[in-house]
């Protein structure tokens, strides 16, 4: 007997991806990944329980690879204050702020944490991925960030001989490139506000030409809902100095170059003296 919030895999694609059930139809299933943003369905037949996640191998794997991006960012950060001021009075740190809207409210919170254990000032909101260029319109202006985040779920059309160039085959692409111009119209220049742009399979090439300084999918392949936080974050702990070592930071997510690309951007963090005390 099969409940809402039991956790499963599915036979037919050889329990490679950890789902939640999410509702229960008459003859399927409706799941929500737990690690990656994907949307799916499945017959009965074709579930497998899972008692706990740590009994399934690849998601372990993909917690393992998130912890260890999470540790280079904190690395990276030390050794930056170690280079930048030996012989200084102390400074303070201003990293760049993000505003994350994500069609997910569940992923949504998980990024958040994410963004606050790392001393990121961050905005989020859930918005469905249909809404996302009326949300840009009416939050760029209001929260002015130096990041935006724009993500959610989203899928290509699996048939064979599906072209998987035109956008029209993907869920929610357009909804995505529909938001990304909208920013493009607030801010040109892509070093003043970096967008990180797409979800699970998104069209990439429509996205980086929307004006995406990063984006999923050039694979079209299923990505961690942590990847796009962690090259956020990259952006932010990078100084106004330089430009993000793309390879390095796509690299480390889970998702590796398949999963995303990006062009040369300049980083949004700031040093400050005297350190504040508050």
């Amino acid at each position: 007997m099969w409940r809402e919030g039991d956790l499963v895999t599915r036979k037919s694609y050889g329990e490679d991806v950890l789902f939640r059930i999410e509702a229960l139809e008459r003859h399927l299933a409706l799941l929500k990944g737990v690690e990656f943003r994907l949307l799916a369905d499945a017959a009965y037949s074709d579930l497998v329980r899972v008692a706990e996640p740590a009994q399934h191998r690849p998601t372990e794997n993909v917690r393992l690879k998130a912890a260890e991006f999470a540790r280079t960012i904190e690395l990276s950060r030390e050794r930056d204050r170690t280079v930048a001021a030996p012989d200084r009075p102390p400074f303070f740190e201003l990293p760049g702020k993000v505003l994350h809207l994500d069609g997910d409210a569940n992923y949504l919170n998980k990024c958040l944490q994410v963004y606050r254990n790392l001393g990121i000032p961050a905005v989020g909101h859930h918005v469905h991925e249909s809404m996302m260029a009326e949300a840009v319109y009416r939050l760029l202006p209001e929260v002015k960030p130096d990041i935006l985040v724009i993500t959610g779920h989203d899928g290509l059309v699996r048939r064979p001989g599906v072209d998987r160039h035109f956008i029209g085959n993907y869920k929610n692409s357009h909804h995505f490139v529909n938001a990304v111009k909208i920013a493009r119209q607030y801010e040109r220049n892509r070093d003043a506000l970096a967008v990180i742009a797409g979800a699970c399979q998104s069209h990439f090439e429509a996205l980086l030409q929307a004006g995406a300084n990063f984006a999923s999918s050039p694979a079209r392949i299923l990505i961690h809902y942590l990847d796009p936080v962690y090259v956020a974050a990259k952006v932010a702990f990078t100084s106004i100095r330089d430009t993000v070592n793309i390879y390095s930071v796509i690299r480390h997510t889970v998702s590796g170059l398949d999963g995303l690309g990006g062009i040369e951007t300049k980083g949004s963090h700031r040093v400050g003296l005297p350190r504040l005390e508050y």
